[in-house]
């Protein structure tokens, strides 16, 4: 079962044998791929071209483009519907406490600061190891609470590089 919903409307999909249940009630359809990204439905007689703009599987988000209006959805599947219903929706976000040096090595960069905010994949710091430049990026969102190191300083294996 998933649970999807848009800035208006949730629908509740569930697919038995060989058909999908819509709210409970049978969703019947014509769907005929254009391209890995684009279809062509046919419902009760009507048609639509849809595109696929945006498929985030991390956050479970789509965007989607259905005969020119876009649409936002955000699909849940039964394991996030369960830990919703437990109070916790969050669980399975990636949380992060730290950033620790992957390997030993020399600080030539630092690219934030205590305070600062940062989302996953931003550059964190550049470590020289082995003769060559590792740009740390951030594992998930959150904002620093204290950098640990310092430009030019030698740093071990595991070391606690950012605080988050």
């Amino acid at each position: 079962m998933l649970q999807v919903k848009s800035a208006t409307t949730t629908w509740q999909v569930v697919q038995e044998k060989n058909q999908i249940l819509l709210n409970g009630t049978p969703f019947t359809w014509d769907l005929l791929p254009l391209s890995p990204t684009s279809f062509h439905i046919l419902k009760d007689g009507r048609s639509y071209t849809a595109e696929v703009l945006e498929a985030d599987p991390e956050t479970k988000a789509l965007r989607i483009k259905v005969n020119g209006t876009v649409h936002t959805l955000q699909v849940q599947d039964r394991m996030d519907l369960l830990l919703e219903s437990l109070g916790m929706g969050q669980a399975l976000a990636q949380k992060i406490n730290d950033i620790k040096a992957p390997m030993p090595g020399l600080i030539l960069d630092i690219k934030v600061a205590p305070g600062q905010e940062v989302k996953k994949g931003d550059p964190i710091l550049i470590l020289e190891a082995m003769k060559m430049e590792n740009i740390i990026k951030s594992p998930g969102d959150g904002v620093v609470s204290a950098v640990k190191v310092n430009v030019k300083q030698n740093v071990e294996k595991n070391q606690v590089l950012i605080v988050f």
